[in-house]
């Protein structure tokens, strides 16, 4: 085989898995939703819902974690049964992004069913004094590691 059809050939498949590359990447990803925005939610498809944790709304039942995603700016909120690993920062009234589903049959009409692992919480810096912007804060997932999000 002569070598410029080789280095042609090279050439072929790195671009080939280049472009594989950054088709899977980009559709992989999704846009967060938050609870409003879910009412439209089709059963069984998977959703990013990111909100705020409602105070008073955590509740272990066994291994099901069970709590309520509202707004960040109030208002609208859903129940979430989730189940695996939960990051240590997870209280209430903090800032969740969890990737869920509607179940085809639930108890709740608004309760989706979280993915086992995929909860992470926004940490508020240790070194913030509430002045700067919230939406710079850290997000962390059950291993405290940070993660981007963007």
């Amino acid at each position: 085989m002569p070598r410029t059809l080789r280095l042609s050939f090279a050439i072929v498949a790195a671009v080939s898995l280049a472009a594989a590359l950054l088709y899977t990447s980009f559709l992989g990803s999704a846009e967060a939703r938050q609870p409003s925005q879910m009412a439209s939610a089709e059963v069984g498809k998977s959703y990013q819902l990111t909100g705020r944790v409602v105070k008073g709304s955590v509740k272990r039942d066994g291994e099901i974690l069970r709590f309520r995603v509202e707004d960040r700016d109030g208002g609208s909120s859903i129940a979430v049964a989730y189940s695996g690993q939960v990051p240590d920062p997870f209280r209430e009234g903090r800032e969740v992004i969890v990737t869920v589903h509607k179940p085809a049959e639930s108890a709740a009409a608004d309760e989706f069913t979280g993915k086992p692992d995929s909860l992470i919480t926004k940490c508020p810096s240790k070194f913030d004094d509430g002045t700067e912007d919230p939406s710079k804060m850290e997000w962390r997932d059950s291993s405290n590691r940070v993660v981007d999000v963007e």
